[in-house]
């Protein structure tokens, strides 16, 4: 059992040692001043794994060190960042917990897409003009024009690279020994790459690639 839990907090530190990464590099701009990690990946394969709290547990050690280190927008902005990654993340660990199978991870994810997209339109609504020092006026004129689109590219994102990746990360992780067999059976293995995922992933990735250009007035 020591063992065990040692391997989980293991790797639990990886995945927050990796999604802090993930803020620092390749972010993506998408519209105005909104710009796309993939930090959301790296949590929701963590909730994945080890459950919903999991996810809760690196997005909060995400969000303070980039509150420390990064952001300029203080404990509200960090606030934001916790509430952004686990409507989306907390949400599909959720669904998939209650449901180990591919159905329950795609399940999950859409579920938690729409969760994240109506949370944060609600609270960019309430909370942004606070730490933007904006009026609410101002905020909710961006509402349809900038946050929806932002969200929406910003949560298929997240599904197609979570889709990609679950499984060749769950894989490496037990060849590594981090992961025990017996956990992965009941999690990665159920969730088989097939054809259809990949094709499913691969065109929701062409789809946001594509909606990013025509916000920028590329295409």
């Amino acid at each position: 059992m020591n063992i065990s839990r040692t391997k989980k907090l293991t790797t639990t530190g990886m995945f927050c040692a990796l999604a802090y990464a993930a803020t620092l590099i390749g972010r993506i701009p998408v519209v105005l001043f909104l710009k796309y990690d993939s930090k959301d990946i790296v949590i929701v394969i963590a909730g994945f794994l080890f459950g919903p709290l999991t996810s809760f547990a690196v997005t909060v050690i995400v969000s303070v060190a980039q509150m420390f280190t990064t952001s300029g927008t203080g404990i509200l902005g960090s606030l934001m960042n916790v509430v952004s990654s686990c409507s989306f993340a907390c949400t599909a660990a959720f669904f998939y917990k209650k449901r180990r199978r591919l159905s329950g991870a795609v399940g999950g994810l859409f579920a938690g897409v729409v969760c994240q997209i109506a949370v944060m339109m609600l609270w960019n609504y309430l909370v942004a003009p606070i730490y933007m020092g904006s009026t609410r006026e101002e905020i909710a004129k961006l509402l349809l024009p900038a946050f929806l689109p932002f969200n929406v590219i910003k949560g298929g994102l997240n599904a197609a690279g979570t889709l990609l990746l679950y499984k060749p990360v769950v894989t490496a992780l037990r060849h590594s020994n981090l992961v025990p067999v017996s956990d992965v059976q009941k999690t990665g293995e159920k969730m088989r790459i097939h054809a259809g995922v990949v094709l499913t992933a691969l065109f929701l990735l062409a789809t946001c690639v594509l909606l990013i250009l025509s916000l920028h007035g590329v295409i």
